[in-house]
């Protein structure tokens, strides 16, 4: 019986080691992390509304830097003249017509800031588009992430299912020789019974995860995703030092950038604000036709009088606030987001500490429980309920350590969506 018992612990650990992972085909996605973000980076439709928005916000860059379009007047004068004829709507047929064309002219600087304030909001478009990719980056991979746990803890879950089932088969021979009790029989069936329950809701979280990633992908929700193969190696701890992932962070975080190009628009605004109190020009030059000849020209220049001091001034309080607001929100962003790289890089540390004591002290330990736990019970010195609770200690340590690897993985992956690229 020992024997059949050690094999089945040994069965049960390399479940949980993910050994017994299955191949599948490479034209189904799931098998790595990378083929879903591929495929979630062309179908994602939400990611796709971002990036023509920000396509569209780079065209309003060069619309918003040009001059209004010239304006054309003509005026028909006298179209009786003066009561000698019916109406008439022909230039060459009414006392005189004048023709004005005209061009609006900004201050000078105003068409500049116009377009440095809409490229600005082209690159805070184009943080958001990124900002969104980040986020659903990190979806799918707490997804994938999810998927891996699920089918590693249905191989731990099954292997000590066969686990009880043998020993439901040598207590059965035990007890008809009266060497077990009946309630050590009662015993195994609720183990195997439990377990049995547990792979049915491990079944159900298994087709959750599948759903919600198909609906990131823009599949439809039943279409086959492949099995998770295994986890992505963590990065050397030197490659996750806070100051190292503070200074990428500054540099590459789309929520910063983006929050930074609003600060920068919200200067320009308020420079643009300052410069209302400067006038716009409209020059024209007007031509008079009288029948079929034109006789008269002139010019003309237009131009507005901002002496509405007090409108001025409100306008200008009201850029200011902005720019203010624009820069504390920059400020907060930026405290936000350092305090939760730091939070992040604790967890993952956290866990992975946990799983180095699991593999290499609660595993073995509670190996040793087992064995020892086992050899009293052949000799009659331990009863069976000792031997299930030292199974139950390596198979918690077992879902333990592979915890720990999962919320490794998942901090790394916040880490990731904070930065906006990998590490």
């Amino acid at each position: 019986m020992q024997a059949v018992l050690r094999a089945g612990i040994i069965a049960a650990l390399l479940a949980v080691a993910g050994s017994a992972g299955a191949q599948t085909s490479e034209s189904v996605p799931g098998a790595s992390v990378e083929s879903l973000l591929q495929l979630a980076r062309e179908r994602n439709p939400e990611l796709g509304a971002m990036r023509y928005e920000a396509v569209a916000a780079t065209e309003r860059v060069l619309p918003a830097g040009a001059l209004m379009d010239p304006r054309l007047k003509v005026e028909l004068q006298d179209l009786t003249k003066a009561g000698e004829q019916g109406v008439t709507l022909l230039p060459a047929n009414v006392g005189g017509t004048a023709y004005t064309l005209t061009q609006e002219f900004p201050w000078a600087g105003k068409r500049e800031l116009r377009r440095d304030i809409a490229s600005l909001d082209a690159d805070a478009a184009q943080g958001r588009e990124r900002q969104t990719w980040a986020e659903l980056a990190a979806r799918i991979k707490a997804l994938f992430l999810q998927r891996y746990l699920v089918q590693a803890s249905q191989r731990l879950v099954q292997g000590n299912l066969d686990l009880m089932l043998q020993l439901e088969k040598v207590m059965q021979v035990r007890y008809a020789g009266g060497l077990a009790a009946q309630q050590d029989i009662t015993r195994i069936h609720v183990e195997h019974t439990g377990m049995r329950a547990e792979l049915v809701a491990l079944a159900g979280e298994w087709r959750q995860t599948q759903v919600r990633l198909n609906a990131l992908l823009a599949r439809p929700a039943g279409a086959g995703l492949a099995a998770p193969l295994a986890l992505r190696v963590l990065p050397e701890p030197s490659k996750l030092e806070f100051s190292v992932l503070s200074e990428r962070l500054r540099s590459a975080s789309p929520q910063l950038f983006t929050e930074s190009s609003r600060v920068k628009s919200a200067e320009k605004s308020r420079d643009l604000t300052y410069k209302s109190r400067y006038p716009d020009f409209t020059f024209g030059i007007n031509a008079m036709q009288r029948q079929s000849s034109f006789k008269e020209w002139s010019l003309m220049v237009e131009l507005n009088l901002p002496i509405r001091d007090g409108v001025l001034k409100s306008q200008e309080r009201e850029s200011e606030a902005m720019l203010a607001a624009a820069r504390s929100r920059q400020e907060a962003a930026v405290n936000q987001a350092l305090a939760d790289l730091s939070d992040k890089l604790a967890a993952l540390e956290a866990a992975r500490q946990t799983e180095h004591l699991m593999r290499y002290s609660l595993m073995p330990q509670a190996d040793l429980t087992w064995r020892a736990a086992l050899a009293a019970y052949e000799n009659g010195k331990a009863d069976f309920a000792t031997l299930l609770d030292a199974q139950r200690q390596i198979r918690q340590a077992s879902q333990s350590q592979l915890k720990a690897q999962v919320d490794a993985q998942l901090q790394l992956a916040e880490i990731e969506r904070l930065i906006g690229e990998d590490v």
